[in-house]
């Protein structure tokens, strides 16, 4: 790309000092335009610009340098070939063709530019990801790969090699002798254990928890206020082995008979 602004710039310097006086000064003067616009180029596509205001700027200026330089070179260029024989639109065609080169060399040398310059800013940002340079990735199946800031594996890049792993048929070790008897083992103790169950069901059937009258009930709860006066109602009938409502129940009609008694 830049030997083809390089070429276009040579062809109107060359035409330029041509068509120019036979001195240093004029030939000097004819072939500044085109060199201008080559060092033009050269520093847009090298230095970049961080201010909107300032790429304007040098931009605006960069479009002055080549109209001028477009300018005088087309007169020299077709003077120039008007001399060496050219006849009719050719003088006047050859110029644009120079021109034309120049102009697009130098649009695609720039934008070539700013291209590189965006990816190496973008490879210089720091990884913004946290730290796992002492990590190490493990997932079952697949061997442990250590974890570093620049592998760029995101989450979903685990959840793929996951499934993988998951996909991945597993070898289980050989069973031996010995293996087979323990793995039996529970099962000959769990139909042992379900045989003797319903023996042990039976057995404790004829040994029910027996109902004590509501006068055994005060009787008890009598002896338990006197060892233990600061006792609650909910003590007292936790101790008694009966719920709160049915030691409230039995209190009722307790005091019901003592009324019916009294009068």
């Amino acid at each position: 790309m830049r030997a083809t602004l390089i070429l276009g710039v040579a062809a109107s310097v060359v035409a330029n000092i041509l068509h120019a006086q036979d001195n240093p000064i004029s030939q000097a003067i004819a072939a500044w335009p085109p060199l201008a616009l080559l060092l033009t180029v050269e520093l847009i596509s090298r230095v970049p610009v961080h201010h909107r205001w300032l790429a304007f700027a040098r931009l605006v200026a960069t479009a002055t340098i080549a109209g001028i330089a477009a300018w005088v070179s087309y007169w020299h260029m077709a003077g120039v070939a008007a001399r060496y024989g050219e006849t009719g639109a050719s003088p006047y065609l050859l110029p644009l063709s120079v021109d034309g080169l120049i102009v697009v060399a130098s649009i695609c040398l720039v934008e070539l530019a700013g291209r590189i310059t965006t990816l190496e800013t973008e490879a210089r940002q720091p990884n913004t990801r946290p730290d796992t340079a002492n990590e190490t990735r493990s997932v079952p199946g697949l061997i442990p790969v250590p974890a570093t800031g620049n592998t760029g594996r995101g989450p979903t890049t685990t959840a793929a090699l996951a499934e993988v792993a998951a996909s991945l048929p597993r070898k289980s070790p050989p069973k031996t002798r010995n293996a087979e008897v323990s793995a039996l083992a529970p099962r000959q103790n769990r139909v042992t254990a379900s045989t003797s169950a319903p023996k042990a069901t039976n057995a404790a059937k004829p040994s029910a928890k027996t109902r004590r009258s509501p006068a055994q009930t005060l009787d008890a709860a009598a002896k338990i206020k006197a060892a233990n006066p600061d006792i609650t109602e909910a003590d007292l009938a936790a101790q008694l082995g009966i719920s709160a409502s049915r030691w409230r129940t039995i209190r009722r009609q307790a005091d019901q008979a003592d009324l019916h008694l009294a009068a």
